[in-house]
Formats: structure tokens, C-alpha cells, sequence
């Protein structure tokens, strides 16, 4: 049986000004919401900005995704770290994320799958793997090391079929070749970086 989920939220945002250890660079962490349709290029979201393309956007990185599921995770993470109120919901683009998707964890996505959406095809390329705009950007030093060890680290998307999505689309995952998966290649680069 095929995975299925939802599009929660479709987000983008321009490059902003981002304080990191002292000076600022640009970043395009800070992501908004959008009601309607969204026309989705080759390089990702119409409207969307990256600030530095070694690391995020480009071809292979052109749309981030981030699982609904995990915002109670960082709601809690972020009140013990006394940067929100524990009953605080977490804003929408909480990671930086283009599309915040319900019904699709790390563990369900191998490089290679399809997300089929109505108007759409997207194609899981590689985890996204934390860096210091992150605790800036989620504003305590710790939250790149929680993303390392909770492997709540989303994934990135090839655009294969441009076209247009919209908050509550639905989509369904078309299993490409499985042979590496999302949580396997993020703990590859962890055990890397040890």
C-alpha cells in the first residue's frame, strides 16, 4: 500500500538578514504561509528565496519538506530551552520549511520516491542536515544537536514534473528504487561528522 498525506502548509519567503555567532548573513529560514495556488518551477517555489545555494535550494534541493508531526517535539524543545511558552504552538515554517506535510515521516521516504500531487511531481533527493542558521534561526544553540539526535530533519524535494500546489492537496508516494532511505543517509553524515 502506498503512503498518502496531506499538505498542511505551502510556505516561502525572501533572503532576510539573520544574526549567526555574532554577524549577519543572509538567510532564507524565515518562511511565511501562503493561501492559493503556488506555481512550482524546476528551482522550486515561485516567490521562495535561498541565500546560500551550497547548501540549500538548486535543482536537487528545490522544495525543503517537513513533517507536521514533529512540531510537538520542538514545541517541547524549544520551552525547556526557555525561548517559548510551553502552551505556545509553534509558527507555520517552524524549520524553514517550503511544505509542512502531514502523514509522511522520515522513516517512510527513500531517495528517489515520488510525491504525486495534483498539480505536481516532487522527487526525494536528500535529508536536510542541520547548520548554524538553525539555532539562530529557532533561537537557542542546541537545536541543531536535537535535530541530529531525534533524525527529525525533514527532506529535500527535485521538482520532476513542474506545475502548481496549494494547502490541503493531497499526496501520494510512488516508491522509487529503495535502496537508500532518509534516516540511513542522515546517519551516515552523522557518523561522518563524529
Amino acid at each position: 500500500m502506498q503512503a498518502t498525506g496531506t499538505v498542511e502548509f505551502v510556505n516561502v519567503g525572501r533572503a532576510q538578514p539573520l544574526q549567526v555567532s555574532g554577524r549577519t548573513v543572509l538567510s532564507g529560514f524565515r518562511k511565511q504561509p501562503v493561501d492559493g495556488e503556488v506555481q512550482v518551477g524546476p528551482t522550486g517555489l515561485i516567490g521562495d528565496e535561498q541565500a546560500d545555494l551550497t547548501v540549500h535550494g538548486g535543482v536537487a534541493k528545490a522544495v525543503y519538506a517537513y513533517p507536521a508531526e514533529h512540531y510537538a517535539f520542538w514545541q517541547t524543545v524549544r520551552a525547556q530551552a526557555r525561548v517559548a511558552l510551553w502552551d505556545e504552538v509553534p509558527p507555520a515554517a517552524l524549520l524553514g520549511e517550503n511544505l509542512t506535510l502531514r502523514g509522511l515521516l522520515e522513516q517512510q521516504v527513500w531517495i528517489g520516491d515520488l510525491l504525486r500531487l495534483p498539480g505536481c511531481t516532487l522527487a526525494v533527493s536528500e535529508p536536510r542536515f542541520p547548520c548554524g542558521k538553525l539555532n539562530a534561526a529557532m533561537g537557542f544553540p542546541q537545536a541543531g544537536k536535537m535535530m541530529w539526535q531525534s533524525g527529525y530533519c525533514g527532506f529535500y524535494l527535485a521538482v520532476r514534473e513542474p506545475g502548481s500546489l496549494r494547502a490541503g492537496d493531497r499526496f501520494e508516494v510512488v516508491p522509487g528504487p529503495r535502496e537508500v532511505s532518509i534516516p540511513e543517509l542522515f546517519r551516515a553524515r552523522r557518523a561522518a561528522r563524529a
